[in-house]
């Protein structure tokens, strides 16, 4: 894997140095942004370049991780963000993953835990896609009962969708493969997908085919 870029926010200095020297141990990277909260953060963008990834507190002062996630979402700023938090709580979880966060880890994890959730979220898009569906599956919303007439899709883009949405967490290259097409017509699948519905990511792709009871195993 080539050096990745990360990103880190957290309002503890030591805690930042700790887990930057953790990274880099752990995983080919550079830790080449630091935020001692998300006021910060927020103050710096658009980012350019961003880093692959950004590694975000839950618990910090005046923002907490929710919060940037959301404010991030309104913006329509994608990047890839792994939470961190020190308490396990089921609503935040599902916040978390409702508002776009790639991964989910508890401060309490171990460095194989970390090298993993970052490693899938580089590679794949995000750490856990069974996670994913879970927690999105729980998220109660009665009007996502509705299917609206102008959600139109494809044959194909229904297969490339369903694909998204496996619980084998495929990448597009195993897609490729699957639907015996180039990695560059599943991509065109995908842009068309991103531009007709403004979607900006593969776990907004999981997001809106559960939205409208599109593909298994939501429908």
């Amino acid at each position: 894997m080539e050096k990745i870029t990360i990103g880190i926010i957290d309002d503890h200095k030591i805690v930042r140095q700790g887990l930057k020297e953790l990274l880099q141990k752990i995983i080919n990277c550079k830790v080449t942004h630091e935020y001692e909260n998300g006021k910060d953060f927020l103050a710096a963008l658009p980012m350019d370049p961003a880093p692959d990834l950004l590694v975000l507190d839950y618990s910090m002062p005046g923002l907490n991780g929710i919060e940037v996630l959301k404010i991030l979402e309104k913006r329509k700023e994608e990047y890839k963000v792994l939470l961190l938090t020190q308490h396990i709580d089921e609503q935040v979880i599902d916040e978390a993953y409702h508002y776009g966060a790639r991964g989910f880890l508890n401060k309490n994890c171990t460095a194989d835990d970390l090298k993993f959730a970052v490693q899938n979220i580089i590679k794949i898009g995000y750490n856990n896609i069974t996670e994913v569906l879970k927690r999105i599956k729980n998220y109660e919303d009665p009007i996502l009962e509705i299917r609206p007439n102008h959600v139109v899709l494809s044959d194909r883009e229904y297969e490339f969708l369903e694909l998204v949405c496996d619980e084998r967490e495929l990448t597009y290259d195993q897609m490729a493969e699957m639907m015996n097409l180039s990695i560059k017509t599943v991509e065109s699948y995908r842009t068309a997908i991103f531009e007709r519905f403004n979607i900006k990511s593969k776990v907004g792709l999981v997001l809106f085919s559960y939205k409208y009871q599109l593909t298994r195993p939501f429908r």
